[in-house]
């Protein structure tokens, strides 16, 4: 099949054909775009496809003239491409545009790919930890007083603990849960176990925010290869389907934010489960963002799980474990297996490897039957809870 000729408009179903991962946790020794040409080979291999195949390209975060510098450092001439930026939920957002592209016709197969050197760049002091994003524009009128990245998402945890009793033993479980997930990772950064006791006796970063309520910082990359159905019989591995997402933002100005307890993924959630024709209740695994505790506990309320101001109770007892009710952020998530930056589609990496059934002994998530899962959502969130993305995917 010729690349960027398919059939007639929005017929055609989408698969993601592979996926990878670079090299993550401490990489002292490689460039950003090394580990986006890392990533990129092996999901092709994974796929069992030649880069000749992708006719589709979508990057974020790296060069003036992303994508196109990315492309070229790859050896891709792709005749769709997407720089679609908006933080964390990049990545969620770029396989929405890829998979309308691949329906349409527009292209065949889409590479997506990120790779980033953050916590070796802030160790060969590259780069500073300046998490005020600017003093232009709407912002300007929140630097100088400090308030920071961490502040914003701590004034939002404390609004909803004021609001609806949520507690810090309640947000400390979920540290301890997505710990407890990357115990069996071996790609994961800190696979320790730590206690309640642990989150809350740590410093004290933004509160109610200890050091381990907060994301790590590593290096990594990943990548993930989306394909039309007219390619599916050439692939190595079964494909998992894109059923159905939804896109959203809310606001940059913490003045502009109607409600602290709810972050944009109450909308683009509601859009990917009806778009899928899938409710909440039939996901077996959630892969969602998270850079704090926080947004682990209030994007599962506002992705329909439990009803708003539940989060706290929801959390607790092991429900987001391995084996639990709702197995969320399986490979341990930004907060214990690797956060280099936009991390959204390590998202969508984890949710296709757990919906194969190839996460690895001790890792997988079965089932009913020792089944692996057939439903999953990934949904990122970028900023300080400014813009969300969200994929509903399936193994049938």
């Amino acid at each position: 099949m010729t690349p960027g000729t398919g059939t007639s408009a929005r017929t055609r179903k989408v698969a993601v054909a592979g996926v990878a991962l670079a090299d993550c946790g401490r990489v002292d020794d490689a460039t950003p775009y090394a580990l986006h040409a890392q990533a990129a080979r092996r999901a092709l291999a994974d796929a069992g496809l030649d880069r000749s195949a992708v006719d589709g390209f979508a990057s974020a975060g790296l060069g003036i003239l992303a994508p196109i510098e990315v492309a070229e450092y790859l050896g891709l001439r792709p005749t769709w491409v997407d720089s679609t930026s908006v933080g964390g939920a990049t990545w969620e957002v770029m396989a929405a545009h890829a998979a309308d592209a691949i329906a349409a016709g527009h292209a065949d197969a889409v590479l997506l790919v990120y790779g980033s050197t953050a916590r070796a760049d802030l160790k060969a002091r590259r780069r500073t930890a300046d998490l005020s994003f600017g003093g232009r524009g709407p912002l300007q009128f929140e630097v100088p007083y400090g308030h920071t990245l961490i502040a914003k998402y701590a004034m939002a945890a404390r609004r909803h603990m004021h609001r609806y009793g949520t507690t810090p033993e309640q947000l400390a479980e979920v540290a301890v849960q997505a710990r407890a997930n990357a115990a069996t990772n071996p790609d994961a950064m800190y696979r320790e176990p730590i206690t309640t006791d642990d989150v809350l006796s740590g410093p004290m970063v933004a509160d109610p925010f200890t050091k381990l309520h907060c994301c790590i910082r590593s290096d990594g990359g990943c990548a993930v290869l989306l394909v039309a159905e007219d390619r599916v019989p050439d692939l190595a591995r079964p494909p998992v389907w894109i059923l159905g997402s939804g896109a959203s933002v809310s606001h940059s100005a913490m003045s502009e934010w109607d409600d602290f307890t709810v972050s944009p993924a109450a909308v683009s959630g509601r859009l990917a489960f009806e778009r899928a024709g899938v409710r909440p209740t039939e996901i077996e695994v959630a892969e969602v963002y998270d850079a704090f505790t926080y947004m682990t506990l209030v994007t599962l309320e506002d992705l329909g799980f439990c009803a708003k101001g539940e989060g706290g109770a929801f959390v607790e007892k092991g429900r987001l474990l391995r084996d639990g009710a709702l197995p969320t952020n399986t490979d341990g998530g930004g907060l214990a297996a690797c956060h280099p930056g936009m991390r959204g589609l390590f998202l969508l990496v984890e949710a296709v490897r757990q919906l194969r059934g190839e996460a690895g002994e001790g890792r997988q998530v079965r089932r009913a039957g020792g089944r692996p899962p057939r439903l999953a959502v990934a949904s990122g969130t970028g900023g300080w809870f400014c813009s969300s993305g969200t994929v509903v995917l399936g193994a049938d």
